[in-house]
């Protein structure tokens, strides 16, 4: 009786999950000609550039840091643009001094595969930061962390889109 309970909770939730549209994200990869990321950037040792290299590492993906914009034929090639960070004022003290910032961090680029167009594409990356002026020192390192995290997600997104992009250019040829 037990075991026939166990069996039709499991099927209730494949049964739920299923109908929902869940369902499990492959890791980013790239097309099999493809066998490097070149990365160039546009300042020498761009934070953004050391995040993308040590994230296609994480995704299993060989990537090449390159001072030059030197391009290769046998590997994609990333050109990341300077990037841009902005606050927004959110909400203010009573005294009269910023209480919460909204952060924007944009980040563009160029990406040509081989034998195709480059494309160039651009995105934000958005994170709400609360500024405490009695606590300055604990607040800039904490910035210095967030900045990390919108950098190493802007590595991702910039990894998905090379997914995404590899597989549209293999389906129109």
């Amino acid at each position: 009786m037990r075991r026939l309970l166990r069996y039709t909770v499991v099927l209730s939730a494949l049964v739920a999950l299923g109908g929902c549209g869940f369902h499990l994200r492959s890791a980013p990869s790239l097309p099999e000609n493809v066998k490097s990321v070149l990365i160039n950037s546009a300042r020498a040792h761009a934070p953004l550039a050391r995040a993308l290299h040590n994230r296609l590492t994480v995704y299993g993906l060989n990537g090449v840091y390159q001072q030059d914009t030197a391009s290769s034929t046998d590997g994609v090639s990333l050109y990341l643009l300077p990037e841009k960070l902005e606050r927004r004022l959110l909400s203010v003290y009573a005294s009269g001094q910023v209480a919460e910032y909204e952060l924007i961090y944009t980040v563009r680029y160029r990406v040509q595969f081989p034998d195709e167009e480059a494309i160039m594409a651009t995105f934000d990356v958005m994170r709400d930061y609360q500024d405490d002026p009695d606590q300055v020192l604990a607040k800039s390192r904490e910035l210095e962390l967030v900045l990390d995290e919108m950098r190493a997600e802007a590595a991702d997104i910039i990894i998905r889109r090379l997914s995404s992009q590899a597989s549209a250019a293999k389906l129109i040829d």
